[in-house]
């Protein structure tokens, strides 16, 4: 048994039982995979995988029962030579980070900064996606911390710990008539926001969720007639008149969005919550605590060792 064999197992499965994606990612040949995953199976006496020819179905029984022993013991490896690494260059090497396009564009550029300062010998790879693809990031060791406001805290083998809090704003062009109304000392509601064509989040970012039942709750249906992953898209298509945006308040920024107007929001949906993730048995070198520390000061080291060790869902109640 050797860890090529596990690392094919496990690629195995997260490529849906493609060999040829396998191979690719493990950069080897199809015939390879097959070879190692084999003679994996003549050792264990086990058959790990259902079959139909040459092609994999998926896990037997007995594959199900042994996968999380060999994600296991790859997290381990992984972890072993992440404290050697730490020991031996504690200020070099690679800090992977999974965020949304709201956090990477909004809220870490200021952390990236003077994290690049303080720590000249790490290079930061950032990469972006969907709350659930930042918190399958963190998971699977592509990324070692990930940042989003939905979807990190529904994941056991995450702690997912708030780090700030945001409210939405809704954007609209200037000379718009709920800027007019607004600055006639009118109060926003649901009501009148529902007369309007809205441009906001697709479902499952920023917020979106809390949008739509905060709309419910009134017994409303929002106009909602385009949908984006990106503020700045959505401003876009506001600008042009497209609708009324619902936007996180942070991506508004006054100097650069000189053409809309923003409206305070925070009475008409609910306060976000930001987490940072990272993988509850993996090994965190020093910095990765410092980034965490620096982007969100209150997530300090130790308190971030005392929410791992602490029994999963208690880490969950640290507040912010």
């Amino acid at each position: 048994m050797n860890f090529q064999q596990l690392r094919a197992v496990r690629e195995t499965v997260r490529q849906g039982f493609n060999l040829t994606l396998v191979a690719e990612a493990l950069h080897t040949s199809q015939p390879g995979v097959s070879r190692q995953l084999k003679e994996l199976e003549d050792e264990l006496g086990v058959q790990l995988f259902r079959r139909a020819g040459r092609r994999l179905l998926g896990l037997t029984p007995p594959g199900e029962a042994l996968l999380p022993v060999v994600e296991r013991l790859l997290q381990d490896a992984e972890n072993l030579k992440s404290a050697g690494a730490d020991f031996a260059a504690s200020d070099h090497g690679l800090l992977k980070v999974a965020a949304t396009h709201s956090q990477a564009r909004y809220a870490l550029p200021g952390a990236v900064r003077d994290f690049r300062a303080s720590h000249p010998g790490v290079t930061l790879h950032l990469q972006q996606g969907s709350p659930r693809q930042v918190a399958e990031a963190v998971l699977s060791g592509a990324a070692d911390l990930g940042v989003a406001t939905e979807a990190l805290a529904d994941f056991p083998g995450l702690l997912a710990l708030p780090c700030y809090r945001w409210t939405h704003a809704v954007v609209v062009p200037r000379g718009h008539a709920l800027a007019d109304e607004a600055a006639a000392g009118r109060t926003l509601t649901l009501a009148r926001l529902a007369q309007c064509p809205l441009v906001t989040y697709e479902a499952g970012y920023t917020g979106r969720r809390q949008i739509d039942e905060a709309f419910a709750r009134e017994g409303l249906v929002a106009d909602v007639v385009l949908q984006a992953m990106d503020a700045d898209v959505i401003k876009t298509y506001v600008e042009l008149g497209i609708g009324v945006g619902v936007i996180a308040a942070m991506a508004f920024d006054e100097a650069r969005d000189a053409g809309l107007v923003a409206l305070d929001a925070r009475h008409l949906f609910p306060m976000q919550t930001t987490r940072v993730a990272v993988r509850r048995d993996a090994f965190l070198r020093g910095y990765v605590f410092d980034f965490i520390e620096t982007f969100a000061p209150t997530l300090t080291r130790a308190l971030l060792q005392r929410a791992l060790a602490a029994p999963e869902g208690d880490a969950t109640d640290f507040d912010i």
